[in-house]
């Protein structure tokens, strides 16, 4: 029997949610309802939604507020999100505000009225593209580290560890055989170092995108990186959710996120990063 997608709704209006809900279970979802923001954690929690549509609750402030909570959750941040504000005329009231909606990291926003039956191409569209995992290959010569990135990645409902390798050599081997698409990379390594082996898989296989992660995090090393062709460089102090958001980053292209990661460290602090 197949799985039905869940999808949770989150608002405060009876009729609003009553005829979206309608309207979903009719094309075969799963659906569930909060109308609060301690009651739509809850069921993130209990029933692993696989997309949120995230509409207007009350106190003004507490929809951003979950989402926030969402998106720094692990297991829960990478879950598709349709924001849908209040209309122009409510949104003083119980809109999101506009450092808010700066600050909103959804897949999807718009504004009421909608009708529920235009929505369904838009959740369609979101969930095929939900469903697409990032192929990762993790290199590192220490089991431990490998270890702990590939327990940070299984949390990642987008993700797929789809091999490891011990040096450089073995990480050219295993990018041509795996084609990932993101290469996790240790520099210092037998046998061939990280850098060597990023120059030939960005030769040999251009669309796998390397992210160096390393404990050496000198100037020198973010310039030897990008001259061999890494997209990204990560130090391994760094908190998991930087990684997770590389990962995510380097995959669909995010030039802008790519050069302020790449940057030295005396240029990421004059930009604020």
């Amino acid at each position: 029997m197949e799985k039905r997608t869940k999808i949770l709704i989150v608002d405060d209006e009876i009729e609003f949610t009553e005829a979206l809900k309608a309207t979903l279970v009719n094309e075969s979802y799963s659906v569930f309802i909060a109308s609060d923001r301690q009651q739509a954690e809850k069921v993130v929690r209990s029933e692993e939604p696989d997309m949120v549509i995230l509409g207007t609750i009350m106190p003004r402030g507490d929809a951003f507020l979950f989402h926030k909570w969402m998106k720094q959750t692990l297991g829960f941040g990478n879950l598709p999100l349709m924001v849908i504000n209040a209309p122009p005329e409510k949104q003083l009231i119980k809109g999101w505000r506009m450092d808010e909606g700066m600050q909103c990291d959804a897949e999807d926003f718009l504004a009421k009225p909608v009708e529920p039956k235009a929505l369904i191409p838009r959740i369609q569209k979101l969930m095929d593209r939900a469903t697409k995992k990032i192929r990762v290959l993790i290199v590192d010569d220490h089991a431990v580290v490998r270890d702990g990135i590939r327990a940070v990645l299984a949390l990642q409902r987008d993700m797929q560890v789809v091999g490891e390798a011990v040096n450089g050599k073995e990480a050219v081997d295993k990018t041509s055989e795996l084609l990932p698409d993101v290469v996790v990379m240790d520099i210092v390594m037998p046998v061939m170092n990280g850098l060597d082996a990023t120059k030939v898989i960005h030769k040999e296989c251009p669309l796998a995108k390397v992210l160096i992660l390393t404990q050496y995090d000198e100037e020198e090393n973010i310039m030897a990186s990008r001259q061999v062709g890494a997209v990204g460089f990560i130090p391994k102090a760094a908190a998991s959710s930087r990684l997770i958001t590389g990962i995510r980053s380097v995959a669909r292209g995010d030039q802008s996120w790519i050069e302020s990661l790449s940057s030295p460290p005396s240029q990421q602090s004059q930009k604020g990063i």
